[in-house]
């Protein structure tokens, strides 16, 4: 039976909800199912520096269908074709990086539609639409449903934040810190006071907008106060990093202890 293909994650922003999120970045389904079974409202399966390909992230995907989280893909690049196959896969939003102008957003979005509003290619196989059991009633919603998000990374970006705004159907803009930073000359450090003067412009802007502002943080503590000021979609932790620094401190622990 076809059914309606409804987004949740984009009706809980709608009521100004809070999600929180979590990286999926070692390409691990059994990570993914932790982290969905943890209650997660969305993962972010990095397919820019992480080292996935699509069928794996459809394998994530459906790891993920054992809780509740949904998938947020961050796409390799602004590219249609990659973005196409990611949605094919069943992401219910695409995290794009390195947007920098007005131009280019757009074309994020239309790579994320389906025509007359865009140029995103129609199959009835993927998995996105049941393997073709669902086909109409995903095409019927999906320029509406699908999550659009570009990332704000440069100067570049800062300078034409307010044109970017602008772009119908962008739901939403997503910081990245470490990029930004590299791009303002503070290579790695992004808690410089040029960085965070920036950022807060950043924020400023989106939020007297209707778009969704996002970013990631290094834990509950962290992201709470971006929560607080108005951040809806926060990632609080990444399993490839966790679980690195859960070891060192174990190990670190043990050798203090026992070494000679």
């Amino acid at each position: 039976m076809e059914e309606s293909f409804i987004n949740p994650l984009k009706a809980r922003l709608r009521e100004k909800e809070k999600l929180a999120g979590a990286w999926c970045q070692i390409a691990s389904p059994m990570s993914a199912e932790m982290l969905s079974n943890a209650g997660f409202d969305w993962l972010l399966v990095d397919m820019e520096h992480g080292p996935g390909d699509v069928l794996n992230l459809i394998a994530l995907n459906q790891a993920m269908a054992s809780g509740p989280a949904l998938p947020v893909v961050r796409a390799p690049w602004n590219d249609f074709v990659a973005i196409k196959r990611i949605l094919d896969a069943g992401a219910y939003g695409v995290i794009i990086p390195y947007v920098n102008t007005r131009a280019e957003a757009e074309a994020a979005v239309r790579a994320c539609q389906y025509p007359p509003q865009g140029i995103r290619g129609i199959a009835a196989s993927p998995r996105a639409s049941g393997y073709g059991l669902n086909l109409n009633k995903y095409l019927q919603r999906a320029n509406e449903e699908i999550l659009i998000i570009t990332q704000v990374e440069t100067g570049l970006a800062v300078d034409n934040l307010d044109e970017i705004l602008k772009v119908e159907r962008l739901d939403g803009v997503f910081i990245g810190p470490m990029d930004l930073a590299a791009s303002l000359g503070h290579l790695g450090n992004p808690a410089h006071p040029e960085v965070q003067a920036v950022i807060r412009k950043i924020e400023e802007k989106v939020l007297r907008t209707e778009k969704v502002l996002c970013t990631l943080a290094a834990g509950f503590d962290q992201a709470k106060p971006l929560f607080d000021k108005g951040y809806r979609m926060v990632t609080l932790m990444a399993d490839g990093i966790s679980l690195a620094r859960a070891a060192l401190d174990q190990v670190s622990k043990f050798k203090s202890t026992y070494s000679n």
